[in-house]
């Protein structure tokens, strides 16, 4: 649905929030529902509580886990595709069901969730919190507000793809007035 331009790549390297190395600050600093994007920080989120919703590929640095994430804690479990670099429908159809849902929902996805963190911003509601690794760093803690929000539609509709679409699937209202779409 979305496929991710080589020309916006080094944009998404900075972090979206403050970056936490101890899962219990961060978890102590965040908002709920929690939404956890990676395999490396839902364990970690793990350790101090269940996030609402986890996205994970069995992998960290595009480099298999030599043991996967304990998914126990979760009530439902749903697999998707979504190949590198893109975020497919099935992808952003179950995470948008899963931050509505009331259970603890882990997406296990078939190729790479890294791009994950975008959609979920945008399909939370205001004061949620999306995790999401910083490689070599730590873990960046994304709070919603209506600020970032926008800003990641914006991100969102200069990727290539059905942008209007997406963001639909989303829950988010049209964008034409917060930002232009290409």
């Amino acid at each position: 649905m979305l496929t991710l331009p080589r020309s916006l790549r080094a944009e998404l390297k900075e972090p979206l929030g403050p970056v936490y190395t101890d899962p219990q600050a961060l978890f102590e600093a965040s908002g709920t529902p929690i939404v956890a994007v990676g395999d490396v920080v839902t364990e970690h989120l793990l350790s101090v509580a269940t996030p609402a919703v986890a996205l994970v590929d069995g992998q960290t640095k595009r480099t298999p886990l030599d043991t996967p994430v304990d998914l126990t804690p979760f009530d439902r479990k749903h697999a998707v595709e979504n190949p590198a670099a893109t975020l497919s429908r099935e992808l952003l159809e179950t995470l948008a069901q899963a931050i509505d849902a009331n259970e603890r929902t882990v997406i296990v996805v078939d190729g790479e969730e890294d791009l994950a963190t975008l959609p979920a911003i945008v399909a939370a509601p205001p004061g949620a919190s999306v995790v999401y690794g910083q490689p070599d760093v730590g873990m960046v803690l994304a709070t919603v507000d209506e600020r970032r929000q926008s800003t990641v539609r914006e991100l969102l509709t200069r990727m290539d793809g059905d942008h209007e679409a997406a963001l639909r699937l989303l829950g988010s209202p049209d964008t034409s007035d917060d930002c232009e779409l290409q």
